[in-house]
Formats: C-alpha cells, sequence, structure tokens
C-alpha cells in the first residue's frame, strides 16, 4: 500500500516499523458540543484505513484522543452552570453514539487529558531540562526557534510564520511564535492540577505529545487528522515530541481534505453548520459515510442535499444487491451450476480492482466503483433465478468488501407495516383471481410510499425505494 506522506509531500510505500503492527495516531474531538460533518470526516475516513490494513491481515494499534480539557469546554460549563468534568463526559458519551451509527468502530485506545496528566506534566519538565521551553508566572512555553526543524511538516518558512489560530498573543513570550505547553490556573477555574509551575492545565499541542508516546512509543508509524491541523497543532507536535526524544516523532502524516456546505465554508454564522446529529434526523448513518467516502480523502468535498441525495440512492443500489442476495439464499434451491461457478471466479477482478484502488492512497471512490461493478455482474447473472450456494457466494463476496468501507452493516429494511402487509397480500389475492388491474393498482400505490415489490420464481421480494 502507498500512502501520500504530507511530510515528503509524496506517495510512499506504507510499512509499518514493527512488522507485527501498524501504530497510529489520529486527533479526536475537543468535547464541549456535538460533532460535525467537519469532525466527521477524518474519524470515517481513517476508521476505513484501519478496516482495509486490518482486511490485508495486519494488526493495528489505533489510539484517537479525547480533548476533555480546554477553554471551550470551560467556557461551556460556565453557560450552563455545570462541571466542566460534566461537559466532557457529556460529548464523549455523545460522540460513542453519533459515531456509532457511522459504523466507526471504538479506537484501541481513547485517552483523555485528564486521565493523562501525570505524563504531560513529565513531558513539560523534560522539555524545561532540554532547554526547550520556559515558565512565566506559571506558564509555560515552548521556544519554537529552538527547534531547527520546525516548519518542516507544514513547509512553510519559520521567518514568515504566523501564530495560529490556537496560538494566543502573550507579550510575555519571548517570541511571537512560541508557544504555551502549561497554563496557570485563573481565578474560578475548576480544571487544574498541581505541578512544578503551580496549579495549571496542560496547553492544547502537548496532549497528543504525551498520549501517543505514552500508548504507541517514541516513534509511531502514522500519525493522522485533518488539513487544517497541519499547523500549528501537528508542527508543534512534532517539535515537542522530537525535542523531547531525540529520534523521529511519526514516520508518516495522512491529512483529509475540507468540507464545504453548498460551495460554501461551513459556520454558524451563516447558518451551514450542521452536526451529525442534524443530518442523522434525515439520513441513515451509512449514508453519511458513504458521501464522506465518495471522492478522495485529500481532496475537498462539498455537502449539499443534492449530493446525499445522490449518496442515498447509491446506497440503495447496494441495499438492494445485497436484500436480492439474501433473498435467494434463503429461498434459492439446487446445486451450483457450472456457469454459476465460473461467474464466481469472473469476480475476483473485482475484488482485485478493490485492492489496487485502496492500496492507491486509500482511494475509496475507486474501490466504491469496483463494488458497483460486481453488483452489476452479480445483478445479470442472477436475474433469471440462482441457486442458494451461487447467492451464498456471491453475498460472501459482496460483504467481504463493503465491510472495508463500513457499508452493507445495518440488516436489510424490509420490514413493512401492517396496513402495507395488508396491501401486499391483496395484491398477491388479486393476482391469483386474475384481477391484475387491482393488483397493479396496489402495486403503484405502494411505489408511491417508497415500496418496491419484485416477483422471483421464489416469492414476492419486498424493497424500499
Amino acid at each position: 500500500m502507498k500512502v501520500y506522506n504530507t511530510l515528503t509531500r509524496k506517495k510512499e510505500e506504507f510499512i509499518p516499523l514493527n512488522p507485527d503492527e501498524y501504530r497510529i495516531y489520529v486527533c479526536g474531538p475537543t468535547v464541549y458540543n456535538y460533532i460535525h460533518i467537519g469532525n466527521a470526516r477524518p474519524f470515517v475516513v481513517f476508521d476505513t484505513l484501519r478496516k482495509y490494513l486490518e482486511y490485508r491481515g495486519n494488526r493495528v494499534r489505533f489510539i484517537q484522543n479525547f480533548t476533555d480539557v480546554d477553554d471551550k469546554i470551560i467556557n461551556r460549563a460556565r453557560e450552563e452552570g455545570v462541571s466542566p468534568f460534566d461537559i466532557g463526559q457529556t460529548y464523549i458519551d455523545a460522540y460513542f453514539e453519533d459515531v456509532r451509527a457511522l459504523n466507526v468502530e471504538p479506537a484501541t485506545v481513547h485517552p483523555r487529558v485528564t486521565e493523562t496528566i501525570p505524563e504531560i506534566i513529565d513531558f513539560v519538565s523534560g522539555l524545561v531540562d532540554n532547554g526547550l521551553a520556559y515558565e512565566v508566572n506559571g506558564d509555560v512555553y515552548y521556544s519554537a526557534r529552538k527547534f531547527t526543524d520546525y516548519g518542516k511538516l507544514s513547509k512553510q518558512n519559520i521567518e514568515e510564520l504566523e501564530a495560529g489560530s490556537r496560538v494566543g498573543v502573550d507579550e510575555r513570550k519571548h517570541d511571537p511564535l512560541d508557544f504555551v505547553l502549561w497554563k496557570a490556573q485563573k481565578e474560578g477555574e475548576e480544571m487544574a492540577w498541581d505541578s512544578p509551575w503551580g496549579p495549571g492545565r496542560p496547553g492544547w499541542h502537548i496532549e497528543c505529545s504525551a498520549m501517543a508516546k505514552k500508548y504507541l512509543g517514541e516513534t509511531i508509524d502514522l500519525h493522522a487528522g485533518g488539513q487544517d491541523l497541519q499547523f500549528p497543532h501537528h508542527e508543534n507536535e512534532i517539535a515537542q515530541s522530537e525535542g523531547y526524544t531525540g529520534k523521529p516523532f511519526a514516520r508518516y502524516w495522512m491529512h483529509n481534505g475540507y468540507i464545504t456546505v453548498d460551495d460554501e465554508k461551513m459556520s454558524k454564522s451563516l447558518g451551514n453548520f450542521f452536526t451529525v446529529r442534524d443530518i442523522l434526523k434525515e439520513y441513515e448513518g451509512e449514508v453519511l459515510r458513504y458521501f464522506l467516502l465518495s471522492g478522495h480523502y485529500r481532496g475537498p468535498i462539498n455537502f449539499s442535499r443534492d449530493l446525499m441525495e445522490q449518496s442515498k440512492n447509491s446506497l440503495e443500489r447496494m441495499q438492494n444487491a445485497k436484500a436480492n442476495l439474501l433473498h435467494l439464499a434463503a429461498t434459492g434451491t439446487g446445486e451450483l451450476t457450472e456457469s454459476e461457478q465460473c461467474a464466481l471466479e469472473g469476480y475476483a477482478k473485482y475484488r482485485q480492482k478493490f485492492i489496487d484502488a485502496m492500496d492507491d492512497d486509500l482511494n475509496t471512490a475507486d474501490a466504491i466503483s469496483a463494488v458497483f461493478e460486481l453488483i452489476r455482474d452479480i445483478n445479470t447473472d442472477a436475474k433469471q433465478g440462482a441457486s442458494r450456494a451461487f447467492a451464498e457466494q456471491a453475498w460472501q463476496m459482496l460483504d467481504e468488501l463493503t465491510a472495508v468501507l463500513g457499508l452493507l452493516r445495518t440488516e436489510a429494511e424490509n420490514g413493512v407495516d401492517q396496513d402495507i402487509q395488508a396491501l401486499i397480500d391483496e395484491r398477491q389475492q388479486a393476482r391469483a383471481r386474475k384481477d391484475f388491474a387491482r393488483a397493479d393498482a396496489i402495486r403503484d400505490e405502494l411505489a408511491a410510499r417508497g415500496i418496491t415489490l419484485k416477483d422471483t420464481p421464489q416469492g414476492v421480494q419486498i424493497l424500499r425505494n
């Protein structure tokens, strides 16, 4: 497999340091609100990478943190009159609920800042001892210019760099590029821990360096996240980690592209800010997952109702193929024919096309195309009815590939309400007495309600449009 390494700006063969295991760290959410679609993209993309690596027979140790100490959490707690610790737990619980709908698996470990304070303090102390950090009135800052490779990830000239959005202007810093590692406790703040510099709490960047080292070691295989994290967050992580250990921090870096909404930047002020929870009120989670995987992860992606409807329709084609095969597997008879055996053997080329696409920098768009080519051939070969063995083996192939994408993980939705079932039964009775006008009228009525009836040699199959 080759991946585009942001650090080198080229595709490279993705080889783990330890051949027995890939060690991956992905930046998780700051838990002060529900996750939005911009958050969801890296969660889905790198969950898919993990699924694919495991599909190819690899072990993966996958770490994704929760930032549960942050100014935004403290401010939210003040607004609601509750403890900031309660805010963090509330939105951690909400995160798991939301991503479960997107078929995102839990990480091997989900470390929290509040559970990693001793390691963070030791890390900061080490940077002070190395001469790379300094203390001012209880705050501790990292001296960015003392790290000679600062800027190597974002490829920016250190003389031209400006502090990023989370690097506040502070006259006490020795240099505008310096960033905070430890924040002294302010009056009334509940979130504070004792440290060599007095009571306080970690800065944003230091947590990931400490967590990656604790759970993955001094040099990890891959660090991943959204494109917006390249600078300053990931740049600062490199400076911290390599300044502390003297060793390379991450061998590969992967970053997903931005999401726009109707071709505009997503923001609350524009009224185009959508949480995953908002979207799940209208669409199945797998529709959103399909949408997020339908384009290449490094490119920008535009969220719109039209594109979500297209994703819904495409996913329904997959779901109908699954329903057809499961129906045949449940009702079919007979042994595998010679022509069916030849067809099944021919499907292997789609597995290879899928693997080739995923090996080419996680090209999920082309992988999805390979799945639809497989579905096209299966539909053709099963059109005149098929044996149970054929249906079972064809479904096994389809299930194998869609599982890597995290799609078709829910049961086929062929359950129907009592009134709809009554219409289906009435149609069957009308067909039996050759009242085809009534049978057709019922079929049209059901179609208007999103139900398609497919007459097969094994009986009536119910599909949702």
